[in-house]
């Protein structure tokens, strides 16, 4: 073996030497995770930065935050709310503010400085944010509406329908506006425009929620859209949730709503404040004349308002607003971003059917809507589009998977010629539009895919020398964020689309490499305690548009393992705080429900959508292949007993710790004692999901590890020929089980196959997204969603942790300290990776070929890192700027490195 040295820093090293003086700064500045945000309602707001300089192994010794209620008071440093003074801390995310009591409506301005080992920064830039209304108190305005079927066609009952409303309030600014801010919730969707303009790019706003506990409402600075003298708030009102989509099981919380209150302070400090009230005008008589989230949306373009939301409209037609009742939930400020549209696709192809209509393709499965750019339309003859994700072997739309959401959205054009339009108060799924209502061939530039998602942005971008992978990883990608919709649902385009618990419980963790979901998660476990019942019960769909109290385990186990990757990954441990009194509750219930003889009892779903024995069979009928629900139900149970252990001491409570221990230690014996046959060193009836879930989990008795591990092995190249065969519970440890016990190269080969079952037989089958069966196009197809990731389990968590070595130290959370020790499996010669961190970007690149080694680190300012790699590597003792230490132990050697970029060499 070549003898391998590496040259770390070496040449960065001399490069700096070189340079004058350091650039030390202070960059990326955060309140409550978001740059700048409107509305925050906490009392003790948290502040968030990053450090950079052009020098290696930067690390913060301490800082000073400085808060005033005006940028010319910060920037002379007078009348300061809250000066931190000096603070020795290496910590620099989620610092909570601790000055002056901030008063509501109010904004603030804040700056960071901070003294690192390699000198201290200046100023940094300065932000702000606003402060939310106080709570009820500062609500002048009312709910309105129109409470009435009034259109032909209309109905609560069943498939419901209903037309958009358009609400309009005139209004005066008497003088020149210093500041004017918008507040507003409509119910379940709306937009808002001032004097014509859109108040934002949302969409579909604001964000879902269980309203009878909580009801969200955004905040705008609209400052700039308020005109002199004369002035028009118009906003249109969309149904989505709150109108149900369905009777049952979804439910109908009552017709759409509106509550909106814009406050104005001019120049010389007075105020105007326009409130919704019974002096607003409504009609439901205009141009979107229906709109479901199942069904689509219809537009009447001979119904159109021209001018509607502008002040010289004649609405003497329309009717005086009716006064709704509150829907029943707290008022609160929305803490995550809206749904927006975050990216646009051109089709690729257009072909025309036998009996005239045209099939759309946008050569991926995606989720939003269709633009029309430019069609020419005849009047009164409506111009149709359908969606769906697969088509039939003739070309038509495969619609059965849809079931009986009917996805159609309509335009009638209300003269001859040319049109353009999008939809409001709808999205769909799909990768296929059938276009009918056209006498000739449109053009794909005719044409835009409007591609929506919570606005968040995108961390995490992962490419390997394996093309399977890399279309995996694509896959992956745009499957996660077609399922997010203020909510991870666990569809876009069928009559679900709901917030499943089971499927997010390990996902969420993969899914926090590739996108910044920290708000989105942290708003979703609300949702999943507000679902709760009063005796402790959670709901496997929350919010709980359908209300599914199992007393269960496995799915509910998404509500810890939620709160545990949102302190892993970005540091945030509220949500372990402010949820662990109902995740106590919960666990006691099903304490009283559900265990038996110290065995979790009951189970609902088992092993979901694990690959049955013939490709026709949705589910298995072997009972060789299936996974006992008490299996399933007490492992998870033991870890969120482990969990809570962790959560008690970081709230505080530790005298529940001797409790869960003493717990957990029962039910480990009874588990064994029931399932563990400790002469085969199996569990149960020997599935992989069974074994992969003791052993991951903790349950297996010391000194059996490894030959649970061979059973697994065993199972899966001699039953299964190197394939997957675990459903939703055993492919959350698989990936991980597997290469820890030191097999990457069969978790490597289960991760590249082509064959069924397999992501890659997925993609041999035409898959843009992930499925919700490994079986999918030979199972009854109308099973079969196109776009779940529910089937992804560890795989993320794998590709960024084992394959590219950015993980997380034992020690540290939020990547303060790294553990980079990349696995290599045969056959994969190269694995580039980044992620952004809250400290900043990491990545790892490394490379194999001709016999050399090449391993690029970039590690962010105030983090550091543990490189190990094998001892076998014959590793030389490394030099340079930034490494701190390096020791060796028996089986490697162990690189500490500080902060910087690092290009390591084996020869």
């Amino acid at each position: 073996m070549k003898h391998i040295h590496f040259l770390i820093g070496l040449i960065l090293a001399i490069f700096m030497a070189g340079c004058q003086g350091t650039a030390v700064r202070v960059d990326s500045l955060k309140v409550e995770m978001q740059e700048n945000p409107q509305g925050v309602s906490t009392s003790t707001p948290r502040f968030s930065w990053q450090i950079t300089s052009n020098q290696p192994d930067l690390q913060q010794e301490s800082y000073q935050i400085q808060v005033a209620g005006s940028e010319q008071d910060l920037e002379k440093g007078n009348n300061l709310l809250w000066d931190s003074g000096i603070v020795a801390d290496d910590e620099s995310i989620l610092i909570p503010y601790t000055g002056e009591t901030l008063s509501p409506r109010e904004v603030y301005y804040w700056r960071v400085k901070v003294t690192t080992n390699q000198g201290e920064t200046a100023w940094s830039k300065i932000n702000h944010w606003s402060m939310a209304l106080p709570d009820i108190a500062g609500w002048q305005a009312k709910w309105i509406g129109e409470n009435a079927l009034s259109n032909p066609g209309e109905t609560d009952k069943g498939n419901t329908r209903l037309a958009a409303r358009y609400l309009r309030k005139p209004f005066d600014s008497k003088q020149k506006v210093k500041r004017a801010v918008l507040y507003i919730s409509g119910q379940g969707a709306y937009e808002a425009y001032i004097n014509g303009k859109r108040v934002s790019d949302d969409v579909l706003a604001p964000t879902v929620s269980w309203y009878p506990e909580k009801v969200y409402y955004n905040v705008y600075d609209v400052t700039s859209l308020i005109q002199r003298d004369s002035n028009l708030l118009g906003v249109k009102l969309g149904n989505c949730r709150y109108f149900g989509m369905r009777e049952s099981p979804t439910q109908v919380f009552g017709f759409p709503r509106l509550l909106a209150q814009l406050e104005i302070e001019y120049n010389d400090g007075s105020t105007d404040v326009i409130v919704s009230d019974e002096s607003w005008k409504v009609t439901s008589r205009g141009p979107i004349i229906a709109n479901n989230e199942f069904d689509g949306e219809e537009y009447d373009a001979r119904m159109e308002l021209p001018g509607w939301d502008k002040i010289n409209y004649d609405d003497t037609t329309w009717k005086q607003v009716d006064i709704m009742s509150a829907p029943g939930g707290t008022l609160t400020a929305q803490p995550n971003p809206n749904i927006r549209v975050q990216e646009e696709l051109t089709p690729v192809a257009i072909t025309k059917l036998t009996d005239g209509k045209f099939i759309l393709d946008m050569g991926q499965n995606m989720v939003g809507w269709i633009k029309i750019n430019r069609l020419k339309g005849e009047k009164d003859q409506p111009v149709t589009m359908r969606f769906a994700e697969i088509l039939n072997p003739d070309g038509t739309l495969y619609m059965a998977n849809l079931r009986s959401a009917k996805v159609t959205d309509i335009y009638t054009p209300s003269k001859d010629g040319d049109f353009s339009w999008e939809p409001s108060f709808v999205f769909h799924g799909f990768r296929f539009v059938e276009i009918s209502g056209l006498d000739y061939q449109p053009e794909l530039s005719d044409f835009t895919g409007r591609v929506i998602y919570d606005q968040m942005e995108t961390t995490g971008q992962f490419e390997t020398s394996d093309e399977t992978i890399n279309q995996i990883f694509k896959n992956a990608y745009w499957g996660i964020r077609g399922n997010y919709r203020g909510m991870p649902t666990d569809c876009p385009q069928r009559d679900e689309r709901q917030g499943w618990l089971g499927d997010r419980a390990t996902g969420c963790f993969g899914e926090a490499f590739v996108f910044n979901n920290a708000l989105l998660y942290s708003k979703w476990l609300q949702d999943i305690e507000d679902s709760q019942s009063p005796e402790g019960s959670i709901s496997v769909v929350s919010p709980r548009y359908w209300t599914i109290f199992n007393d269960d385990v496995t799915w509910p186990a998404a509500y810890f393992y939620g709160a545990k990757m949102l302190w892993l990954q970005f540091g945030d441990t509220e949500p372990v705080k402010r949820h662990y009194p109902s995740m106590k509750r919960y666990l006691e219930r099903i304490q009283q429900v559900s265990m038996q003889d110290y065995i979790l009892t009951k189970d609902t779903y088992g092993d979901w959508c694990m690959p049955p024995e013939s490709q026709e069979l949705i589910h298995s009928k072997d009972p060789s292949r299936k996974t006992a629900g008490a299996v399933l139900s007490t492992t998870v149970y033991y870890s969120l007993l482990n969990l809570m252990t962790e959560f008690a001491k970081l709230t505080g409570n530790t005298k529940d710790i001797a409790g869960y221990q003493e717990l957990a230690s029962k039910i480990k014996e009874a588990y064994n004692a029931r399932f563990f046959n400790t002469d085969s060193a199996l569990y149960d009836n020997n599935t992989v999901t069974a074994n992969i879930l003791s052993l991951r989990l903790g349950l297996v008795p010391e000194g059996y590890e490894q030959k649970v591990f061979d059973n697994i092995v065993r199972k899966t190249e001699v039953d299964f020929n190197g394939h997957v065969s675990t459903g939703v519970l055993g492919i959350q440890h698989l990936m991980r089980g597997l290469t820890e016990q030191g097999n990457v190269d069969l978790a490597y080969r289960i991760a590249t196959n082509r064959t069924y079952p397999s992501w890659g037989y997925m993609i041999e089958k035409g898959a843009t997204t992930i499925w919700e069966l490994w079986n999918g196009d030979t199972a009854d197809p109308a099973m079969n969603s196109a776009n779940h990731v529910m089937l992804l389990g560890d795989l993320l968590i794998w590709f960024y942790e084992d394959l590219a070595g950015i993980k997380n130290h034992p020690e540290s959370t939020a990547y303060k300290k790294l553990l980079m020790e990349p696995k290599f499996p045969e056959g994969l010669s190269h694995v580039k990776a980044s992620y952004k961190s809250v400290y900043g970007e990491i990545k790892s690149e490394w490379k194999k070929e001709n016999g050399t080694f090449h391993w690029d680190i970039t590690i962010p300012g105030n983090s550091s890192a543990i490189i190990r790699l094998p001892k076998e590597l014959n590793v030389s003792t490394p030099t340079g700027k930034g490494i701190r230490n390096v020791t060796e132990t028996e089986n490697s050697i162990e690189i500490e490195l500080g902060s910087g970029n690092y290009h390591l060499t084996g020869i």
